[in-house]
């Protein structure tokens, strides 16, 4: 007999025990690793495998892939009505066992039902984005809900498993059940963001190294394609028809096999070719303070026919000196639909929207915790080596 959402997962209260001993400063916001790992003892996150302590980062949580994968005819949300395996159901071609390994290739869209499931409270709610390293490879994936609306999106009180869509764009990849693709970060309440917060906030924590920061609907960041002064590299370009690659392999791949090196042109200009994949990073040094976390968000499309291709997490301490990570970069990737497009250098590519922890981390991004691109400035994904 199929069991439904409220037998498999029992109704959860408001704060538990263990997230008030936390002693939360704020009501509402991000929740910090602490945080998390409350959530993880108190049964609101679990998983078909034990939670592993390293999958919980600063202001997020890992995410793992299950046993299987589904082949889909396209990209689908299940709506009110609909679980999402009713939906594989009706729009799946076959099913791809991931245990031992199973190559994704580019130009599909598989589905594939992740370790982690939730039952959370009604006071809180979570939001996904791929990893640093996965929208670095070009790989597109969003988060599913049983009867969600909304990628990404897990509404707050929600009490199901949890799916992840991708689609490789750029290179074919192997992956394999527990391989970390995604990452997913808890909020409580509703909390506010205006861009008089943000500019105090920049006054008391200098959030980018220019005196006059760019704030209007979030912090703008904005392209250098000056570059490094000995080599002149701006930045790099996926190369058509390149080889496999291997999510969980580091440094295990040469740079030149995949990508190709892009070059400060005079004039300050780069001409993004269309559906092109491109790896720049921003004119400005981020800083995170250790009271907030910050997401990019593509730019305003209205501007122009490109956009930052992913939407990403900046945990608390990224880009901090007391890190380890002063002068760290924002790395983008670009890419431009339907037409040729014209970048110049300085011109603003994304924005950075920042929200305030409950309460101060235990631990911040890069301190002894693996972190792969603190202090970075225009950086591939971890799977390749430094040419």
């Amino acid at each position: 007999m199929t069991k439904s959402a409220s037998d498999l997962f029992p109704d959860h209260d408001g704060a538990t025990p263990s997230t008030a001993r936390a002693g939360a400063a704020h009501a509402t916001g991000i929740l910090p690793a602490h945080a998390i790992r409350a959530l993880v003892k108190d049964q609101q996150i679990w998983g078909t495998r034990e939670i592993e302590d390293n999958q919980v980062q600063p202001a997020s949580l890992d995410l793992r892939l299950g046993q299987t994968a589904y082949r889909l005819r396209a990209s689908f949300l299940p709506g009110p009505k609909s679980s999402v395996m009713e939906k594989v159901e009706a729009f799946s071609y076959h099913k791809i066992d991931l245990s031992e390994g199973a190559v994704l290739e580019t130009g599909c869209v598989y589905l594939v039902p992740l370790m982690e499931a939730l039952a959370l409270s009604e006071r809180t709610s979570a939001s996904a984005n791929p990893k640093s390293s996965t929208g670095r490879l070009d790989v597109f994936t969003r988060l599913i809900t049983d009867h969600g609306s909304e990628f990404d999106q897990v509404e707050a009180g929600y009490k199901g498993h949890l799916y992840l869509e991708i689609s490789p764009r750029s290179f074919s990849v192997l992956v394999r059940a527990g391989s970390r693709l995604s990452q997913i970060r808890f909020r409580r309440g509703q909390p506010t963001h205006t861009d008089i917060e943000l500019r105090t906030l920049h006054e008391q924590e200098r959030l980018v190294d220019d005196a006059v920061a760019d704030i209007d609907g979030g912090l703008g960041l904005s392209v250098d394609l000056k570059g490094d002064g000995e080599t002149g590299l701006i930045g790099y370009r996926a190369k058509r028809h390149s080889g496999l690659i291997d999510v969980d392999l580091r440094d295990g791949y040469e740079t030149l096999d995949f990508w190709e090196p892009i070059y400060a042109r005079a004039d300050g200009a780069l001409v993004l070719d269309p559906n092109e994949f491109y790896i720049l990073a921003s004119r400005e040094a981020v800083h995170v303070p250790a009271t907030h976390a910050a997401e990019m968000v593509p730019y305003n499309p209205l501007v122009g026919e490109f956009r930052v291709h992913y939407a990403g997490f900046f945990d608390p301490g990224f880009g901090a000196r007391s890190a380890g990570g002063a002068g760290s970069r924002g790395v983008l990737e670009v890419r431009s639909h339907d037409v040729p497009f014209i970048l110049e250098h300085g011109q603003t590519i994304g924005r950075l929207l920042y929200e305030r922890l409950t309460d101060a981390p235990t631990e911040l991004y890069g301190q002894g915790i693996g972190s792969s691109y603190q202090k970075q400035g225009l950086k591939l994904s971890k799977h390749f080596r430094t040419p």
